[in-house]
């Protein structure tokens, strides 16, 4: 039986020799089969230093830390120092809590340790080394009033990052607590940063008079009013990321030459109402001068923590919040200009 077995083995290899050189026998060409589809050109995609290169590019990111470092925002140290870890205030008043808010919505808790402002506090840098990972941390997504359940600040570019911050924290007395009258704090007025409700014309006491208050958004600068002046093509010291605002693009909008930001004189004029309703306020009893220890023609103003007429409540918020503004008018001259004549006529 083994034997018989073992003489189909053999037959059956001695057939695959045979069989096999005739698979790989060569002979005539055949007919050309029909080409196939020809597959789609490809383009290059970005090279991946593109998205860093966008900042560090040959001096472009120690450009930026230059013009910073003239930036008030690059010191802070007395907003960060007063309440950078307050979980109440550091929102604005330190890196951190501006990024734990713009990421979460809240500052959760005391910050510990708060610093002024820095790059990533406004860019979100290096996570996923994307075309967007530097964008924004608030790009042009309009930003609610923090004194007004429907006003939306909208200022059609990045500039709406800025107006998170530098907008009223406090409504006008008749607002807050309508009466006839208002009891006055030393801390009376929208707080230190209401550029944003200047620009926007809105959140300020407008007392009836006879200088009429433009439209809320009406202003010529209220369309990309804060990038606009203050992050225009570094010149001279200005613009850029210094954030000092540039005269240079003042000057090409107004296609005028002036040497200042007084044009048209709106600054002079405003300074000299300011000084005539401060001192107004003073004659009324709301505002305290305080000679300087080291130079006695130097002078602070403060608010007498006392129950006043509210007009008189509503004059002093407009004086504070206007001198908190520093302007002197450029952000908003009608408004401001109606602001402060209905004021000064009010206590008159």
């Amino acid at each position: 039986m083994k034997l018989k077995n073992f003489s189909r083995l053999l037959l059956f290899a001695f057939v695959i020799m045979c069989i096999a050189p005739s698979c790989v026998k060569e002979g005539p060409q055949g007919l050309a089969g029909t080409n196939g589809t020809n597959g789609t050109n490809g383009q290059d995609g970005a090279a991946g230093t593109v998205t860093c290169l966008a900042c560090h590019a040959g001096t472009s990111m120690d450009q930026k830390k230059a013009e910073f470092a003239m930036s008030e925002h690059a010191v802070g140290a007395v907003a960060v120092a007063s309440e950078g870890g307050n979980p109440s205030c550091a929102r604005c008043h330190s890196s951190q809590g501006f990024m734990e808010y713009a990421t979460l919505g809240a500052v959760a808790g005391t910050i510990t340790n708060p610093s002024p402002w820095e790059c990533a506090t406004c860019h979100g840098l290096h996570k996923t080394f994307e075309a967007g990972d530097y964008a924004l941390r608030f790009d042009a997504q309009p930003v609610p009033s923090n004194i007004s359940a429907t006003y939306m600040f909208d200022f059609k570019n990045n500039s709406n990052l800025c107006v998170n911050c530098h907008q009223a924290r406090t409504a006008e007395p008749n607002i807050a607590k309508p009466g006839a009258t208002f009891a006055v704090s030393t801390r009376i007025g929208p707080h230190h940063g209401p550029q944003g409700n200047i620009v926007a014309g809105v959140g300020f006491a407008e007392i009836p008079g006879s200088v009429a208050y433009p439209a809320p958004g009406s202003s010529t600068h209220y369309v990309g009013a804060c990038t606009g002046c203050h992050m225009a093509t570094f010149t001279n010291g200005q613009g850029g990321h210094s954030l000092i605002p540039s005269l240079a693009a003042c000057n090409t909008c107004h296609n005028a030459t002036d040497k200042s930001f007084d044009h048209n004189g709106v600054q002079t004029e405003i300074a000299a109402d300011l000084v005539k309703l401060r001192d107004l306020l003073i004659a009324k009893g709301l505002v305290v001068a305080t000679p300087s220890a080291t130079d006695p023609t130097v002078f602070t103003y403060a608010a007498v923590s006392k129950t006043f007429p509210m007009v008189q409540a509503q004059a002093a918020f407009n004086y504070f919040g206007l001198m908190d503004d520093r302007s002197e008018g450029v952000h908003n001259p009608p408004y401001v200009r109606a602001l402060l004549l209905n004021s000064i006529a009010a206590l008159q």
